[in-house]
């Protein structure tokens, strides 16, 4: 490459940069306004770190060991940075654009899908109504004694649980989804707290049903959720998910 051709290339690529960011600050106080109009917007941060804390994917190998699970499914692989790491006799990972081993929507591999499952790992598309569609079909094809686990149940603030990314940690609105499959009678549901929220959901009575009924779920404010969230989510320590499957 030419020198003159080089320096315009960089250039070039640092300008395209630059805007990516003013337009991604400008989408993002669009939607603090917006909040603060709709009163959902709240300044406060969750009192939480993950610094020191185990990993999604030491909970899932624990698990794995502990209950002698088999059969992983992963729905969302991106870059692999969980899915290379699992200990699983059998590991099967769905994503449309790179990682896993079944390049498909998650919606297209639960629709073809003939089998089960033992240990399910939700980490896709990180928006309430593809969260929710993710569950219940993961719900549908696991064992009776398996485990589902879902990520980044827990943003730690107004931005970070926006539907976009803004710089930054992003977790999306998956919480709302959790928060309603915690109201399910049939669905037994926590949250670990490590590693942005590791949602844990298991097919027996729910033995701590939350009582809430908005009129949608996805209008549920984060302002509420910043004060709520224990309640709402049914946070539980490292140790006491390592016991969550167990738990009759």
């Amino acid at each position: 490459m030419a020198p003159e051709n080089a320096e315009f290339y960089i250039e070039h690529n640092h300008f395209k940069k630059r805007l990516g960011k003013i337009k991604r600050n400008v989408r993002t106080s669009s939607c603090v306004l917006r909040g603060i109009l709709n009163n959902d917007y709240s300044s406060k941060r969750l009192p939480l770190s993950w610094d020191d804390r185990p990993t999604r994917f030491d909970l899932i190998n624990r698990l794995i060991a502990n209950f002698h699970y088999e059969n992983y499914l992963e729905v969302g692989c991106s870059t692999d940075a969980c899915f290379q790491n699992i200990a699983a006799k059998t590991k099967l990972g769905v994503d449309p654009f790179s990682g896993g081993t079944h390049r498909m929507t998650s919606d297209e591999f639960f629709a073809s899908n003939k089998g089960t499952f033992d240990i399910i790992f939700v980490d896709g598309l990180h928006q309430y109504a593809q969260v929710k569609t993710d569950l219940l079909n993961a719900v549908r094809v696991l064992d009776d004694d398996g485990i589902i686990l879902v990520h980044d149940c827990l943003p730690l603030s107004f931005r970070a649980q926006l539907l976009f990314p803004a710089g930054g940690a992003w977790n999306g609105d998956v919480w709302k989804a959790f928060v309603e499959m915690r109201t399910h009678d049939d669905i037994d549901a926590a949250v670990c707290l490590i590693d942005h929220g590791v949602g844990m959901i298991a097919k027996r009575k729910n033995r701590k049903p939350l009582s809430l009924h908005p009129d949608a779920f996805i209008d549920l404010r984060f302002k509420d959720f910043v004060d709520q969230y224990p309640e709402w989510l049914n946070t539980i320590t490292f140790d006491e998910a390592l016991r969550f499957p167990a738990i009759v």
